[in-house]
């Protein structure tokens, strides 16, 4: 059985009560059992929102009503060594208090020599997901039930289907883990859709100039990869003991994938200014990004700046395990609503199998207007 991939294994070492333990680099494969079933938090409300994530590039200026906003910058470059303190579910007036400095976390962009540019926000955003779908999916393992989500462009629900669930308890808890990942995974792959059919967090503000930006959906799957080690680590049995984990991990992991200082990310924006990004435009426009990421499926290789000479580390989540295959238990539905904006109306409701063809039509759309922008 292929393994969350070949970032993070899975079972770190250490007791429980060790937050420091170190998180191993590569693994190929998923073990077939764990040490200890662990006790997990009750049932979880569902994260508010998502975290403002960052527009690709450094030093970004806005514009209003296409007027330039005087004195606004974005910075966005981050150091792996200045994350700040990880808080569950911290979206709520996040995006006020980190542009005070009140925020006990530090969001934004950075450099890695194995995984290309990062967004912290993505990661955090993910992994709370992962840790919410578990502590919901565990208690009801094998049942048919129905979980909403709340609206993105089309409301949003988890539809469970009752199926006979693998005898060994620990191979349940990794079932659940695993399932968890991979729908909190396709909740970041649907956001990103969102964006781009014209959703909007802010009325007013597009949010396209973010859309399948090169960075996010990697940083999704490294967010569900490592939410998922500690919850089969024992590293996720309360929210304190998630929250000193995550914080602890990340670190290690950008390190792993070769994360550099912050005069090197910014370095790595210039080189890709004017191909990626163009750092003459202003946010909210939607071709400040240049090149976008379209690729949805559950493996995941980074885009990597031209000329870089380290492997990248691709990543990947599981489809099956214990003979139970994910997409038969569950499945992300996306129902029609009342924001629909440009997302064509389904005829019942849009699932994961209609990602690649929806980003498709984005990414010829895209392509069109690119060219025209040149023509022009």
């Amino acid at each position: 059985m292929r393994g969350l991939g070949i970032l993070i294994v899975l079972l770190l070492t250490g007791c429980q009560g060790d937050q420091q333990a170190q998180i191993s680099d590569l693994s190929a494969e998923i073990p077939d059992k764990i040490s200890h079933i662990w006790p997990i938090p009750a049932p979880l409300s569902q994260p508010d929102g998502l975290r403002p994530c960052c527009a690709f590039g450094y030093d970004l200026k806005a514009e209003l009503l296409g007027v330039p906003v005087p004195f606004y910058h974005a910075e966005n470059v981050i150091d792996a060594d200045q994350l700040g303190a990880h808080v569950y579910n911290n979206s709520e007036l996040s995006g006020i208090t980190n542009l005070m400095g009140m925020s006990s976390e530090n969001l934004g962009l950075l450099y890695t020599r194995r995984a290309g540019f990062i967004d912290i926000a993505h990661i955090r955003d993910t992994a709370d997901n992962t840790l919410f779908l578990f502590s919901q999916i565990w208690p009801r393992l094998g049942e048919e039930w129905q979980l909403e989500l709340g609206t993105e462009l089309a409301s949003r629900r988890i539809q469970f289907r009752a199926f006979t669930p693998p005898k060994s308890e620990q191979q349940r808890y990794i079932l659940a883990t695993f399932l968890a990942a991979r729908l909190a995974y396709q909740m970041a792959v649907w956001h990103e859709i969102a964006q781009w059919y014209g959703y909007q967090s802010v009325f007013g503000f597009s949010e396209q100039v973010s859309a399948f930006s090169p960075e996010d959906l990697y940083s999704n799957m490294i967010g569900a990869k490592l939410s998922a080690t500690l919850i089969l680590s024992g590293r996720a049995t309360s929210l304190d003991q998630y929250n000193l984990s995550m914080m602890a991990a990340l670190p290690q992991v950008l390190h792993q994938l070769g994360a550099v200082n912050q005069t090197e990310t910014r370095l790595q924006f210039d080189y890709v200014d004017g191909t990626w990004w163009d750092s003459k435009r202003y946010l909210p426009q939607k071709f400040l990004l240049l090149l976008r990421d379209y690729e949805t499926g559950n493996a995941r290789k980074p885009m990597m700046v031209p000329g870089e000479n380290m492997p990248a580390a691709s990543l990947a989540l599981p489809t099956r395990f214990a003979d139970v295959r994910l997409a038969d238990i569950a499945e992300l539905q996306m129902r029609p609503g009342k924001l629909m904006e440009n997302l064509p109306v389904p005829k019942s409701y849009y699932t994961a199998k209609d990602f690649s063809r929806l980003a498709q039509y984005a990414e010829r759309q895209d392509a069109k207007q690119l060219l025209q922008n040149k023509r022009n």
